[in-house]
């Protein structure tokens, strides 16, 4: 298939209408093959302009540093008065276990591909396919609940502030619906490189939240009354010590939300500005950068959990963390209100919002790379999932709808959303570990295997604490394969080839004849004996009436990996017994021949012919083996496969079959 460039535009046109207008606005900058997509975490060129790591920093950290949003009052809810032992588990897991993990993530998967990219070389053919949709559907988990319980908690600070109106009570679900159909008027208009944005919004989120800690842990200190009583509810409800480490440890789980940022932090690794001297198979400035990033991020976060852990158990009643509670999914615009006014609180609220709004956006964004580097590769999504406004559309309709269904409750998703953020640690821990025992590094896998049944404990222990959070992936997932095969299915005859390249011997084979057609004879490729290319060219001279005069082409297609689907082709001439043969790798023996066939006629200015044998066997048994293992009935197919290629019969190649 020869690469054509769009004509450029009539400006004498009449711009279109109606339908068509809508369909152009829809589909427009439809990304090519490789998915590639502008926007954070989308894949940079290098004329494309980076950002210092720290700057960075703060695009991640509008998903990351946002969890200091609600985290505080999920940790309390779930841990109680051990809150902050709780959290400090939390802690050790984040320095120890996910910050080595992606930093070695950032290392081998440099173009921001994330531990999915590494765990696809890992599994060949169609159990790393499938594999790869199981881990999608859990990251569209993580995202999706990531944008819907954001802008849940979004609507409750705005909600629940003493100078907003009164009307607005109990509209949490409207509230949020507007957030989110606001997020998605931004990505339908064009989301361009925000990180000026991310920036201003995380410096103002995090000093506002300094100001907060520092004033209320000036308070606890001040007076020790409320740090006394909750010392003393701990001892007399915790005596033991061991008991109170045992039972951090079982409920760090719930804590898990503190966990996130990590991926999205791998992610718009290519928005990292690296060394002059970095080159795209070594980037090691842009490496090294993400690195940084990915560790102050940690520090940073760490930081505020432990204290405001501390502070929001110290000096909150317990009951206001409760549903309906003024702390419920607000502990530390609480204690603005309470301790530095109405006005610093209102300021600390609408930051909040702007910040947990924003970390809509990055989930967004995390989706949209997500979805166009996969799934159309792997022919599983139609060809508009290459374009940026239909997903929105779909992403915003699914939000809607988890939205309705959880009533914008914080803490009916956060299990679901931890659910998908352990997942992704955990298959993360699991793909370097196997890389570090690939590259015989013993210390380092074992180390990292060590992480990964920590990771793989969080994540069953939090299953089985809120298996709504396993139910809901379950349900991302089993759409995603089911959409995704119906789709493989539906695309099974289109042209899968991105390039077709011929080298100088096949060239050399076309030129041999000047005025066509050009005869071609399909020919297995596990037939290569002298015999076996004589009797298929009698067959095609004596059954499909091939010209006696005709000095014929064998074309042999080997298939590779049949769960592929967009490859690129390179066709080599060699001579096998004094008989010409075209010898090209693909993962569908007809669609790859149709290809092939085209670009002979584009190359050629010739019209091919093509001679097949029919294939025995039974129809459907046929279809299947077409549809999973790249054979079965290949003449019939191919001819399809043109049809659907090339509408117009005249310049269509010819199939012969007999």
């Amino acid at each position: 298939m020869t690469t054509l460039s769009r004509p450029p535009a009539d400006p004498s046109a009449l711009k279109p209408a109606g339908k068509e207008a809508l369909r152009n606005w829809l589909l427009f900058g439809l990304q090519d093959s490789r998915g590639t997509h502008l926007g954070p975490g989308g894949i940079t060129t290098a004329h494309e302009k980076k950002h210092p790591w720290w700057q960075v920093m703060c695009l991640t950290g509008v998903d990351y540093f946002s969890t200091l949003g609600y985290q505080p009052a999920i940790a309390a809810l779930a841990a109680g008065v051990i809150s902050p032992l709780a959290t400090m588990v939390l802690v050790a897991v984040t320095l120890l276990g996910a910050l080595p993990v992606y930093r070695r993530v950032a290392g081998e998967s440099h173009r921001g591909e994330g531990s999915i990219a590494m765990l696809e070389r890992l599994l060949p053919r169609w159990s790393g396919k499938l594999f790869v949709l199981v881990l999608l559907g859990f990251a569209a988990t993580d995202f999706m609940i990531t944008m819907t319980l954001s802008a849940a908690d979004a609507s409750a600070h705005l909600i629940q502030n003493p100078v907003a109106p009164g009307w607005l009570q109990g509209q949490n679900i409207m509230v949020t619906l507007l957030l989110l159909a606001l997020l998605s008027a931004v990505f339908l208009r064009g989301f361009k490189e925000a990180i000026g944005v991310a920036v201003t919004l995380v410096v103002l989120y995090l000093g506002l939240n300094a100001v907060v800690v520092a004033a209320t842990l000036f308070e606890v200190f001040s007076h020790p009354v409320a740090m006394g009583d909750w010392w003393k509810v701990l001892w007399s409800s915790h005596g033991d010590p061991f008991m109170v480490v045992g039972i951090a440890l079982l409920v760090f789980p719930k804590l898990a939300l503190g966990l996130s940022g990590f991926e999205t932090g791998v992610a718009v690794m290519p928005q990292v500005r690296g060394d002059e001297d970095d080159t795209e198979e070594n980037p090691a400035g842009r490496i090294r950068g993400t690195r940084r990033m990915l560790t102050s991020a940690a520090v940073i976060m760490s930081c505020f959990l432990i204290t405001t852990s501390f502070i929001t158990v110290v000096l909150i009643p317990e009951q206001e963390f409760l549903p309906g509670g003024q702390a419920n999914g607000r502990a530390l615009a609480y204690l603005a209100h309470e301790y530095l006014g109405v006005g610093f609180g209102s300021i600390y609220d609408l930051s909040t919002i702007a910040i947990l709004w924003f970390a809509g956006a990055s989930a967004m964004a995390g989706l949209l790379n997500l979805v166009p580097r996969y799934l159309p590769r792997y022919g599983m999504a139609p060809e508009w999932a290459k374009a940026v406004r239909p997903l929105v559309l779909v992403f915003t309709l699914v939000g809607f709808l988890i939205t309705y269904l959880f009533r914008a409750d914080v803490d009916a998703q956060g299990g679901a959303y931890a659910t998908g953020v352990l997942v992704l640690m955990t298959s993360a821990a699991i793909a370097v570990t196997l890389s570090a025992r690939r590259r015989n590094q013993p210390k380092r896998a074992v180390a990292f295997g060590v992480i990964s049944v920590v990771f793989t404990y969080t994540t069953i222990a939090n299953i089985f604490e809120r298996p709504e959070g396993i139910r809901i992936a379950g349900i991302f997932i089993l759409g995603i394969i089911v959409i995704s095969l119906l789709s493989r299915v539906r695309r099974s005859f289109e042209l899968h080839a991105t390039h077709v390249h011929m080298d100088r011997q096949a060239l050399e084979f076309m030129s041999g004849t000047l005025d066509g057609p050009i005869a071609i004879i399909a020919h297995e490729p596990l037939r290569l004996s002298a015999d076996a290319y004589r009797d298929k060219l009698t067959s095609a001279t004596e059954v499909s009436h091939l010209p006696l005069d005709q000095e014929a082409i064998f074309l042999e297609v080997v298939v590779d990996d049949s769960s592929d689907f967009e490859t690129e082709l390179h066709v080599h001439g060699v001579m096998r017994h004094g008989y010409r043969v075209l010898e090209v790798h693909g993962p569908v023996v007809p669609n790859t021949i149709a290809s092939v066939l085209l670009h002979i006629r584009d190359a050629t200015g010739l019209m091919p012919h093509i001679y097949f044998r029919w294939t025995e066997g039974n129809p459907v048994t046929n279809l299947l083996r077409f549809l999973f293992l790249g054979e079965g009935e290949i003449a019939p197919v191919t001819r399809e496969v043109l049809r659907e290629a090339v509408p117009d019969v005249t310049q269509r190649p010819w199939v012969h079959v007999g």
